[in-house]
């Protein structure tokens, strides 16, 4: 079904999610470090990354932050540190979804295919605001023509707010909506996400308005 890279230094670990993956119907390339990451990254086309934070050479928040500048893919990292500061490193750096270990290798099988579901729905007709387009057929955004990059959570955010026009949405609502209604982090993750969505945006990044006390609405004068 999808091409699955998995950086993981641990054999054994990267041998059960290997497993669970191909299970779901999935290719897997593996990595071992993060070095060996960004090259397999660099040469083949994938669909989805599993990414090991703790690693030689290069460390998972690096190899996140590298892999971002060449590609968009749906990013889930694993770790051994459950803390919130080092979750919001790693969506700030661009990861999509977080587990910590020990995790159930069924339920990161089962966010790994909600991740690729979420990439491939998006319908056909290109979206315009302002001077963003928006190629949902591509996943592709361009500012005034110029294509700038997301990670697939900014890319699904500004979808989301494209779609629907002058609706406010708390923040709550945004990460059940974003992120499911299984996900542990908190509303801090979506005011991350949209303070970076803003700086890539540039100019046009004024169309997702603040509400004190009530979230955030995309509004785009005429």
């Amino acid at each position: 079904m999808a091409n699955v890279l998995v950086v993981e230094d641990e054999k054994s670990m990267q041998d059960i999610i290997i497993e669970y993956m191909q299970r779901g119907g999935h290719t897997c390339f593996t990595a071992d470090d993060g070095v060996d990451a960004l090259m397999v990254l660099k040469n083949n086309p994938m669909d989805l990354m599993i990414l090991d934070v703790m690693m030689p050479h290069l460390d998972g928040f690096s190899v996140c932050r590298m892999a971002r500048e060449m590609s968009s893919i749906p990013v889930i990292m694993l770790t051994a540190k459950g803390g919130e500061d080092d979750k919001l490193k790693g969506y700030e750096y661009g990861a999509d979804d977080y587990m910590t270990k020990p995790f159930s290798p069924r339920v990161l099988l089962a966010k790994a295919n909600a991740l690729l579901r979420r990439s491939s729905s998006a319908p056909l007709d290109a979206l315009n605001a302002g001077k963003i387009t928006m190629v949902p057929s591509s996943h592709k955004v361009f500012i005034d023509g110029q294509e700038i990059t997301l990670t697939h959570k900014e890319y699904e955010l500004l979808h989301f707010f494209m779609v629907n026009p002058g609706q406010v949405f708390t923040r709550d609502q945004l990460l059940n909506r974003i992120w499911g209604y299984d996900f542990e982090g908190t509303t801090r993750t979506v005011d991350t996400h949209i303070k970076t969505l803003r700086q890539k945006l540039g100019g046009e990044g004024k169309y997702i308005v603040t509400l004190i006390r009530s979230g955030y609405k995309f509004e785009v004068a005429v």
